[in-house]
């Protein structure tokens, strides 16, 4: 009986993740395509409108294709967004703070930025571990629905030199799913 519980139980949790992959709005929703796989990404309007906005407007532009994971650092986070590969690019435009009660867990998509709090522009990461130090100081705007374990692929910077990759891995392509054609 225990058993045919357990399976019951994993079955619930599976089909309740399936339902909330389907129930996401696609026009908050990203497909982010790595070399090995898509990720779904769901944007949270409702903690972070301007970031969202943005993130859409570069996504919709075509600004993250081909851009690098050029810092990542294992059970930490994994971090994109900058053309130049180098942690100091970015499109030209802050967006200001929205900092929520939101907690940075495994699969939370948050904006990075430099030691201004208001200074958040092209560059985000994905949390690969939990980190409740980035908690009310960095602005989180999504989280992975599906996919994580292509997230976990990208290449890891050592540790040593904060994550720094010397070849990064690039993002293939980002789109809002509601620009999908089917």
């Amino acid at each position: 009986m225990n058993k045919l519980k357990r399976i019951v139980f994993l079955l619930a949790v599976a089909l309740l993740s399936i339902g909330s992959a389907q129930a996401a709005d696609p026009e908050n929703t990203l497909i982010m395509e790595l070399p090995w796989g898509a990720v779904t990404i769901e944007m949270r309007p409702d903690l972070a409108p301007q970031h969202v906005a943005r993130i859409k407007e570069l996504t919709r532009k075509g600004f993250y294709d081909g851009t690098p994971f050029h810092r990542v650092i294992s059970g930490f986070m994994a971090q994109g967004g900058d053309p130049t590969g180098t942690g100091t690019g970015g499109s030209g435009v802050k967006l200001p703070a929205e900092f929520s009660g939101e907690h940075f867990v495994r699969g939370v998509v948050g904006m990075a930025r430099s030691s201004s709090p208001n200074s958040g522009d092209s560059q985000f990461f994905v949390m690969l571990g939990t980190a409740a130090s980035l908690d009310g100081k960095y602005t989180i705007w999504g989280r992975v629905l599906e996919g994580m374990e292509h997230v976990d692929k990208i290449t890891k910077g050592p540790e040593s030199d904060n994550g720094i990759v010397a070849k990064p891995d690039k993002l293939v392509r980002m789109r809002v799913a509601a620009d999908i054609k089917k």
